[in-house]
């Protein structure tokens, strides 16, 4: 990580043109501490995936949706469920099968026999942390109910509009395609993802030593996770995360690498407006985390295959996740980084 200096005055008069002053809250522990212990409970559960966990924070800290996509058995729900433990407040799984309806999720009008009318019945969505597992079992019909709810944090039922919870956060989990069973994500799904991450397989030592606790009793478990932090707290921190300094030859190259993506013969559908919002967030919220009031390139870079790569679609058969990453890490290397004052180039340069 390239360490730099950024000239005061322009992180505070940032702020002030935002209109809040980002110290205002009373911190009792720095957020930074918070999301510290977060991140140390964290990996004591999924052990040797520290890289991961850091990112799976960054992603819900900028106020996005993840999504985990790996073969069974690697710690993906029960990651989830941990994230869930750790946040607090209400906390929905929402199992997805082939024969799950629009209405299993987001709810529906029910007559009340008391007053003989339809009433609103709030389904799982209707939660601060939901966890939506094997999200590609169901159909495109049950996934296209989703859209709503992940762009604009509501639902809608003959005519009304209900607002979900605040924080709401929403953890999928798929299997990859080819496994029996999967329907692929649409596009305008994925691209409400801010993040796809993958765990994988642990090393043999991480492995050995998950088998040594099981063997002693000693695992963790997951239902003893207490929450770390108060919903107030959580929101705080992504209203923080908004006032973070973003240089503008940094805003420049986002939009050079979106450009390439859309004109390059290779791809046939580019970055969108949302991703490119999405990549700023979680560079701002990265730049947070290490308790920073600006972004520094390798911040961008550090997030950009997590949050870029599954928005997009190549020609060809080229078209899996393996391709996709290596796509968008070659637009990254090959567009020039305009030099900025008191910021470090980025790309591990110093």
């Amino acid at each position: 990580m390239v360490s730099s200096s950024f000239p005061q005055s322009r992180v505070e008069q940032h702020s002030l043109d935002m209109g809040v002053s980002p110290s205002s809250f009373q911190w009792a522990i720095k957020p930074q501490q918070l999301l510290q212990r977060m991140q140390v409970k964290l990996e004591d559960i999924l052990l040797g995936k520290q890289a991961e966990v850091k990112q799976v924070l960054v992603c819900m800290l900028a106020g996005g949706h993840l999504l985990l996509e790996d073969v069974p058995g690697v710690g993906k729900t029960m990651l989830a469920t941990s994230i869930a433990r750790l946040l607090g407040g209400q906390f929905h799984r929402i199992q997805f099968t082939s024969d799950l309806l629009p209405a299993d999720i987001i709810g529906g009008m029910v007559l009340d026999r008391q007053d003989r009318g339809l009433v609103f019945r709030p389904g799982p969505i209707m939660a601060n942390v939901v966890l939506g597992d094997e999200l590609n079992r169901s159909s495109p019909r049950t996934q296209s109910a989703l859209l709503e709810a992940l762009e604009d944090r509501s639902v809608s039922i003959e005519g009304h509009s209900y607002a979900l919870p605040e924080p709401f956060v929403f953890i999928a989990t798929q299997n990859p395609l080819q496994y029996e069973g999967t329907h692929g994500l649409p596009e305008a799904q994925r691209d409400r993802f801010m993040m796809q991450l993958s765990l994988g397989y642990p090393s043999k030592k991480d492995e050995m030593s998950l088998l040594t606790q099981y063997a002693e009793g000693t695992r963790f478990q997951v239902s003893k996770l207490r929450p770390v932090m108060s919903d107030v707290e959580w929101m705080q921190m992504q209203k923080e995360i908004q006032y973070i300094y973003v240089h503008p030859s940094l805003i420049e190259y986002m939009a050079d690498v979106a450009h390439a993506t859309r004109t390059n013969v290779d791809c046939k559908l580019g970055l969108s407006p949302r991703a490119l919002r999405d990549w700023l967030r979680a560079g701002q919220a990265f730049a947070y985390f290490e308790g920073r009031s600006f972004i520094l390139p390798d911040d961008l870079l550090a997030q950009a295959v997590a949050v870029l790569s599954h928005r997009i679609e190549l020609q060809g058969r080229a078209n899996n996740s393996y391709s996709k990453e290596q796509f968008i890490s070659k637009q990254l290397l090959d567009i020039p980084l305009a030099k900025m004052d008191n910021v470090g180039k980025g790309r591990g340069q110093r």
